[in-house]
């Protein structure tokens, strides 16, 4: 079972709100991978853009639910909040469960006080495609086969092949 859990952000209050000028982002097809989350307005290093939404469930709950498509069983929209819950944005979640996972992320999530926010870590132009890194956690050993599983489409130069975290 996978968790996706906030990559390298503080625990700290979300960075600053949004304004109300209008849709700021959308989702559509990604060059990366099925759909993604792309900037329809400038967005500013630091900005919260989208809270990461879905029914608050416990981990036995979610591993039950697994997989959400038995003909993709590691494509989910589970997101760690904790070590006994996630966020299964299969059930009313919104646009950021299209948000696609880059290992040279132009987004990241911060978790406050059991919610997920995305906030941008640069300014991000109209058009860009909105990432994050997932870092995947998995107990089992990171087996070439396993890293196949979870592999990681983004192709940046420093892309690690994976969206499982690194193993420390």
């Amino acid at each position: 079972m996978t968790q996706a859990r906030p990559s390298r952000s503080p625990r700290t209050a979300a960075g600053s709100a949004a304004p109300s000028r209008g849709r700021r982002i959308q989702v559509r097809r990604s060059g990366v991978h099925g759909k993604g989350v792309f900037a329809v307005a400038p967005i500013r290093c630091g900005e919260r853009i989208i809270e990461y939404k879905g029914e608050v469930i416990t981990w036995a709950e979610a591993l039950r639910r697994h997989p959400h498509d038995p003909t993709d069983p590691h494509h989910t929209f589970y997101f760690h909040i904790d070590d006994g819950h996630v966020i299964d944005a299969k059930y009313g979640g919104n646009a950021a469960r299209w948000i696609n996972h880059a290992c040279n992320p132009n987004c990241e999530a911060d978790e406050v006080d059991g919610r997920v926010f995305i906030k941008a870590l640069r300014d991000i132009a109209p058009g860009e495609e909105l990432f994050y890194d997932y870092g995947l956690v998995i107990d089992e050993r990171y087996t070439p086969k396993l890293k196949k599983q979870y592999e990681c489409r983004c192709g940046a130069p420093n892309c690690r092949r994976t969206m499982l975290a690194p193993k420390r």
